[in-house]
């Protein structure tokens, strides 16, 4: 399966995208809920990357360790051997401990043959870090000869430039908080990405026509309410989103069942 992008399709083919993983269940960003979204069906799986001081690539949302592990401290101010040594997933469940934070390599290895990926690049501090983070990830993408199969997508303009200057084939996803949009099409359009990742609550059907009409797919972020769910699917976004990838694959068979009942 290659990475998707826009294009004119039933409602049921939106792209069923697991933020962090299973998170609603799991703890985020672990090989648990990634392994729990594989199991239910995830086409894609989305999760935060970061660089340590020793330049490895891990897979951790905040930039401190404290909400989602048993450590302390900033990630990017540490070693890979100390981040590795924390406890990421008791905080969430006792069935969780001794999960660790992944590096990006093991989440490449455990993802990729099942599904898609859309590697968030999350990056404080001088340009030559997310220089170091944008390489190292494009780096492990291109030794698996898997661009067609990740999406590189990150809010900051700096990153975004280092991953096209790092690789033309990496396909790259827009992120975007809040209107206006106006920014938002001007960077895509130089940095040749391939969609664009807002915040579901901006989605108009202004909006749907102008990633149709700028060639981008429009994966929206984070839907967690069924009713939600099937509303921006409707509305003709191609991916959704969601910390419950059961509710997606519920929306899916919804879908699925109205197409039955109104094949016209």
């Amino acid at each position: 399966m290659a990475t998707p992008g826009p294009r004119d399709r039933d409602p049921a083919d939106f792209l069923r995208v697991a933020h962090r993983g299973a998170s609603g269940e799991c703890p985020e960003n672990t090989l648990a809920a990634f392994r729990r979204a594989l199991e239910l069906d995830a086409q894609m799986i989305e999760c935060d990357l970061q660089i340590t001081t020793d330049d490895h690539v891990v897979v951790f949302h905040d930039w401190t360790l404290e909400r989602t592990s048993n450590g302390s401290g900033v990630v990017a101010e540490l070693p890979l051997e100390a981040i590795r040594r924390v406890d990421a997933g008791a905080w969430r469940a006792p069935r969780f401990m001794g999960e660790r934070v992944p590096t990006l390599a093991e989440t490449l290895d455990a993802v990729l043959p099942r599904a898609l990926l859309n590697l968030e690049l999350k990056c404080r501090g001088p340009r030559e870090r997310a220089r170091a983070l944008a390489r190292a990830a494009v780096a492990a993408v291109r030794e698996r000869t898997a661009f067609g199969r990740v999406v590189f997508s990150s809010f900051d303009a700096a990153c975004l430039d280092e991953v096209r200057s790092a690789s033309d084939d990496a396909r790259i996803g827009v992120l975007w908080d809040r209107p206006p949009f106006e920014a938002a099409w001007q960077r895509a359009r130089a940095l040749g990405a391939v969609a664009l990742h807002p915040r579901a609550s901006t989605v108009t059907p202004e909006l749907v026509a102008q990633a149709r009409d700028s060639g981008l797919a429009l994966y929206v972020w984070t839907v967690n309410a069924p009713d939600e769910i099937l509303r921006l699917v409707r509305a003709g976004v191609d991916g959704v989103m969601s910390d419950h990838p059961e509710r997606l694959l519920a929306a899916r068979a919804a879908l699925l069942t109205e197409r039955r009942r109104d094949p016209g």
